[in-house]
């Protein structure tokens, strides 16, 4: 027996992986006492994003439909998935300067910072931003939250791009039933 992986079982593990992110995310700042900053609420927003692009690309995958709208889905997510591993690596080097020498505040707020704001206004249970970016509040076998966000960034832009590079060449199954009803 030998197992297939399609590009549409790869978009719908993407966006369970990034749902589970986001979710985890929401779960542990409570229950940990966590105080996430606005560079870790806009990787939330981003894996968010990202879970819905992704299923959105697996849904377009029907057989019978044109795969432009899914392969225009798919590429979205890469330049998302790129911006979350590139917020991640800035939080991560944040977090490796020594302590009180660098701060992410102080200065006027920047565009993530008036966004997560804003989201923060309109629904705090998601959005609201208490902490600072430089502080490593929970370290997991060594590595902060950010340097995990930013390693499953990279899962995610990796695998995304392996699925669209799938849909160009593994058979489209609305054309192979096409042929087989001839």
């Amino acid at each position: 027996m030998t197992l297939t992986v399609t590009s549409r079982t790869l978009w719908i593990l993407i966006a369970l992986i990034c749902a589970a992110l986001a979710t985890a995310s929401l779960v542990l700042t409570p229950l940990l006492d966590l105080d996430p900053c606005h560079l870790c609420i806009f990787q939330r927003l981003l894996f968010m994003i990202l879970a819905l692009l992704a299923a959105l690309t697996a849904a377009l995958q029907q057989p019978g439909r044109p795969l432009f709208a899914a392969r225009l889905a798919g590429l979205t997510l890469l330049p998302i998935a790129a911006l979350g591993g590139g917020v991640a690596v800035y939080q991560s080097w944040l977090q490796w300067q020594p302590a009180d020498s660098i701060a992410c505040i102080g200065g006027p707020p920047g565009l993530i910072e008036r966004l997560v704001e804003w989201l923060g206004q309109q629904v705090p249970s998601l959005f609201m931003a208490s902490g600072f970016c430089e502080d490593r509040e929970l370290v997991i076998l060594g590595l902060s939250l950010a340097n995990w966000a930013f390693l499953f960034f990279l899962a995610i832009l990796v695998a995304g791009a392996w699925a669209l590079w799938r849909d160009r060449h593994e058979p489209n199954p609305s054309a192979l039933q096409q042929r087989v009803h001839s």
